[in-house]
């Protein structure tokens, strides 16, 4: 990656270091795969009440935690990996969000069984293309995060709010919500075209 030091970049990513190499590569970049979207989805399931920051640090030990986002592997935990996992100072301890990421991993088996691609679900509601800000205004949740949300919640998905579903759909790019002054709401423009 080229230097970025002295790029403009979105105020929330300015003063951690980890928050700006997050947003430098991640953030916001179209991501096609449907494991690394469903793990996203969790990881934003496990901030609801918190801020981001304090995901973005336990992240890797939450991927050791959770077989390293494996549906197929997290849909068969039992109750001794929820007593396993509610011992673990390394992630957010929470019963409910450990509960809905394994069903959540139920829920993404199922939809693979069925022949249901989770990375092309997640890109209908968009026609596979992102939506990109006016760069200028933020919103919290949008008519579109509430449709996701309705349908995400009606197949089974647990934390996942408007909010949550908005937060994610920016994190992984089905959204660009970089500021207008950004380099990176920029250069994920010009790779559209």
């Amino acid at each position: 990656m080229p230097d970025t030091s002295s790029c403009e970049r979105c105020s929330w990513a300015q003063e951690d270091p980890l928050m700006r190499d997050y947003h430098d590569a991640e953030w916001g970049v179209p991501q096609r795969d449907p494991r690394m979207l469903w793990e996203m989805l969790m990881l934003e399931g496990f901030q609801a009440g918190l801020a981001w920051i304090i995901i973005l640090r336990k992240r890797e030990a939450f991927r050791a935690a959770f077989a390293y986002f494996d549906p197929v592997r997290v849909a068969a935990f039992d109750e001794r990996d929820i007593e396993r996992l509610m011992a673990d100072p390394g992630i957010v301890r929470a019963s409910a969000k450990i509960e809905a990421t394994i069903r959540g991993a139920q829920i993404y088996c199922d939809m693979q069984e069925r022949g249901e691609d989770f990375s092309a679900f997640c890109w209908s509601f968009t026609g596979g293309a992102p939506i990109v800000g006016d760069g200028h205004s933020w919103v919290a949740s949008s008519p579109l995060s509430e449709k996701v949300s309705q349908e995400l919640k009606r197949r089974g998905f647990k934390f996942v709010g408007p909010t949550i579903t908005y937060a994610w759909m920016q994190a992984v790019g089905i959204v660009n919500d970089h500021s207008f002054s950004c380099f990176r709401r920029h250069s994920e423009l010009k790779a559209k075209l």
